[in-house]
């Protein structure tokens, strides 16, 4: 294990979490931002698209850089450019500022998320990556969480008596400090050895940058994970919305609603997920992509469940979509990893996310605004359960695929 492993997963969680804050707080203000630049629906769902589009376009420069330079510098620089467009966005006085803050918020968190998983498994071998990853990955239910509660509460009130600064635009102001603070602290870790804890043997499939066009295990993974993508983002974005406007919550009690299922839901999933991964992988080497696809299926009733159902089962069945789709957080992230060697992982990474962006959240808040626009957004919402289950076919047919890991030294496995 590499020097400073434990303060690194610390550091690296922490700014992850301030990451996806920065992403939901808009969504947590989202009415309110509304009220004040008029829009329609697909127009607001085109601010997370462009967003999405920079930070997949980002991805592919990001990766090979990682792959050959100090990483820790790298995402120093990202944290530092996201945290400042947050920032900015608190002086925001048109939707057009908006599109351009969510083009550098995406460009600069795409240098972070390209390159902490790969970070990360250079310090822990193959069978402790899925329960690295749970910790570093509660942060996307947590933080977006706290970034629906954050909006929702320090929208009410003014700062310093500066009405420009205060409303929807104070949870901006508030949340880019930490970002800046995490970013700094990033000078503080080691830089591990790539590939020092690496133990499976070196094919060409896992090892090579054209090997990874034929590397099944790869690519179901990250089929996967577009389905996924494409059903969270599309939550994200309009479950508030809904709530607020189909269940005629108040946005602040929505928020905080929404926000807490997620929270509880999340924590409880990725728990779950990492130690049932574990569990599924020692019987069978595809068992991080058997609980993935388990999850995604299971969520496809419970979100159609989640709009279509009135009174108080509406929101356990919120719970229980957010649950099985957060279930395979840990286990599907692990999976990718191991599935290529360390000298092209931050590469392959950065083909992994530019795939389940642009298969995946690039498209699906525009689509299920513009769906909610000629219908209503409960229909809006189908399309979300729908790539959800597409998501879980993939990680069925990918088990078969995935390498052989069976012992804290490593095995000779392959990824076919």
């Amino acid at each position: 294990m590499a020097r400073g492993a434990a303060w690194t997963v610390v550091l690296l969680t922490a700014l992850n979490f301030i990451n996806y804050i920065d992403r939901s707080v808009l969504w947590g203000v989202q009415e309110l931002v509304k009220k004040e630049f008029p829009e329609s629906d697909a127009r607001f769902g085109l601010l997370t698209s462009v967003f999405i589009v920079f930070y997949m376009l980002a991805a592919p420069f990001v990766g090979p850089l990682a792959d050959r330079f100090q990483r820790r510098y790298i995402m120093m620089i990202g944290g530092l450019l996201w945290s400042g467009a947050t920032l900015l966005t608190a002086f925001t006085t048109s939707f057009n500022m908006l599109l351009v803050r969510h083009t550098l918020v995406g460009v600069g968190e795409a240098t972070f998320i390209v390159i902490s998983p790969a970070f990360l498994s250079d310090m822990y071998p193959e069978e402790k990556r899925n329960r690295i990853f749970g910790i570093f990955y509660l942060a996307i239910p947590v933080g977006t969480a706290m970034g629906y509660l954050i909006g929702g509460y320090l929208s009410k009130f003014s700062f310093l008596g500066m009405p420009h600064l205060s409303g929807w635009r104070l949870p901006f102001l508030v949340c880019a400090v930490p970002g800046v603070i995490l970013s700094l602290l990033l000078l503080t870790i080691p830089e591990p050895e790539r590939g020092s804890e690496d133990h499976l043997r070196s094919t060409s499939e896992r090892a090579t940058v054209l090997g990874l066009l034929h590397n099944r295990a790869f690519w179901t993974a990250s089929l996967g994970m577009a389905g996924l993508t494409f059903a969270v983002g599309g939550m994200q974005v309009w479950m508030p919305s809904f709530l607020v406007r189909v269940r005629s919550m108040e946005l602040g009690r929505a928020n905080f609603v929404f926000g807490l299922l997620t929270v509880v839901a999340g924590i409880v999933a990725t728990v779950v997920g990492r130690w049932l991964g574990d569990v599924a992988l020692r019987r069978h080497k595809g068992g991080y992509y058997l609980v993935s696809g388990v999850g995604l299926a299971l969520s496809l009733p419970a979100i159609l469940a989640a709009v279509y159902v009135k009174g108080a089962l509406m929101f356990p069945a919120i719970f229980l979509g957010e649950f099985f789709i957060l279930l395979n957080t840990a286990p599907l992230n692990a999976a990718v990893v191991n599935s290529v060697n360390a000298r092209i992982r931050a590469t392959a990474v950065a083909v992994n996310v530019f795939t389940f962006h642009f298969l995946g959240d690039l498209f699906s808040p525009t689509i299920m605004g513009y769906v909610s626009d000629k219908t209503n957004l409960q229909t809006a919402f189908v399309a979300a359960s729908a790539a959800a289950g597409f998501g879980a076919l993939a990680l069925f047919y990918g088990m078969r695929y995935a390498p052989e890991i069976t012992a804290p030294a490593g095995v000779e496995g392959d990824a076919h």
